[in-house]
């Protein structure tokens, strides 16, 4: 099984990931965690990475594709079961290179799930979670953002046939069922 999560900040992507992997036994790709991996390991790429890293930059992105090559690599010899990516890709253009990717390394997605929540909803959760920067300036601006950059991912992913929509609200249970009823059937 292989499938991405997409939806807006406080979607509830993050609630949902624990279940996913307990019910599916697949792994999370998280680029943060592939990044200081790299570094850690002192590979090339993370030679690479490290300066932007430790100036608080964003690695260039054919740093970070590499970088997901090499995990889901591992990953396919580690855990047979597949892969859940959060956080990745985040535009059009990181989509179109990691289908390249998974293509070239024989693992295509099997599905994207879609966390559909309304604005006004996320706006109200993230504010309950009391943290400094959840203000809602800041995260109304996190929104335009996401609906900028992010968005077009939903079409993107419908065109294919990948896309399923998971209705975001109700209780985490509510919820966690949704996505069994979507994933279940995916070998």
């Amino acid at each position: 099984m292989r499938i991405v999560l997409l939806g807006a900040p406080g979607s509830g992507k993050g609630t949902q990931t624990d279940a996913i992997i307990a019910r599916y036994g697949v792994a999370t790709v998280a680029t943060g965690d592939l990044l200081r991996a790299e570094v850690a390991a002192g590979t090339e790429l993370g030679r690479r990475a490290k300066p932007y890293m430790d100036a608080g930059e964003l690695a260039p992105f054919d740093i970070v594709l590499g970088m997901i090559e090499n995990g889901l690599k591992t990953l396919a010899q580690t855990n047979p079961k597949g892969f859940m990516m959060d956080g990745f890709p985040r535009d059009l253009a990181q989509a179109e290179a990691l289908d390249t990717l998974l293509a070239r390394i024989g693992q295509p997605l099997n599905r994207v799930l879609f966390f559909d929540v309304d604005y006004e909803e996320i706006v109200k959760r993230l504010l309950g979670r009391g943290r400094a920067d959840d203000n809602e300036e800041t995260i109304r601006n996190r929104l335009r953002v996401y609906e900028e950059k992010t968005a077009p991912l939903i079409d993107y992913y419908d065109r294919k046939g990948l896309l399923r929509k998971i209705k975001g609200t109700g209780t985490i249970d509510e919820i966690r069922q949704r996505i069994e009823t979507v994933l279940d059937d995916v070998g």
